[in-house]
């Protein structure tokens, strides 16, 4: 079987969603960088695997996918055999669903946001998105007292995609140390087989 391809970036908290699921389910990839700096994903050859010129993306035989969410739903979908990591069960299905809105979401615009502050000057309010990562941060913290994982008794795609950038935040001046439960839940995640980290930054601040 050909190898899946991803298309990615080393500090992108969205490829390495990807990244950290295909290994999860010790899936044959081969990572292919994408030159960000340098333009690389706005240029017509990236455009085609993704029209809105963003990692991740990935090739799998005559399918190309991008968004990171979309992708793991589809790999939960075709090559999880178990069925524990997308499961089907209605209601269980609609909360996975949630985590996955909260990471396009709420996590998104604090977390992630604070970190590409940081990272990569980006111009966005940087104390704004502070206060809304630890206001997300903190109705996780809640949320996780007496789980083990976001859905259910085992882990989903919804702990997946809320992972990076959650572990990453203290990248973005955003301190996990008065959230001991999402500090437990991180370390239950990392001790999963498979499981590889994303590069730290330069700026040497990763959780």
């Amino acid at each position: 079987m050909v190898a899946i391809k991803l298309y990615t970036f080393p500090l992108s908290g969205h490829a390495h969603r990807v990244h950290v699921f295909l290994s999860l389910l010790g899936l044959d990839f081969e990572l292919v960088n994408v030159d960000l700096p340098g333009g690389e994903h706005k240029q017509p050859a990236f455009l085609t695997k993704n029209p809105f010129g963003q990692v991740p993306a990935i090739d799998d035989g005559d399918l190309s996918l991008a968004d990171s969410n979309a992708i793991l739903l589809y790999l939960a979908n075709k090559y999880d055999e178990s069925g524990e990591w997308s499961p089907q069960e209605p209601a269980a299905a609609a909360r996975v669903q949630q985590f996955l809105s909260l990471a396009a979401g709420k996590v998104a615009y604090g977390p992630a946001a604070a970190r590409l502050c940081t990272l990569f000057g980006a111009k966005m309010d940087h104390q704004q998105a502070i206060t809304m990562a630890h206001a997300v941060l903190t109705e996780l913290e809640a949320y996780l007292e007496g789980k083990d994982w976001l859905v259910g008794d085992k882990p989903t795609i919804a702990d997946v995609a809320n992972y990076t950038y959650i572990a990453h935040a203290p990248e973005g001046d955003v301190s996990l140390q008065d959230y001991a439960n999402i500090r437990a839940w991180l370390a239950r995640f990392e001790a999963l087989p498979g499981f590889v980290p994303m590069q730290k930054s330069a700026v040497g601040l990763a959780a």
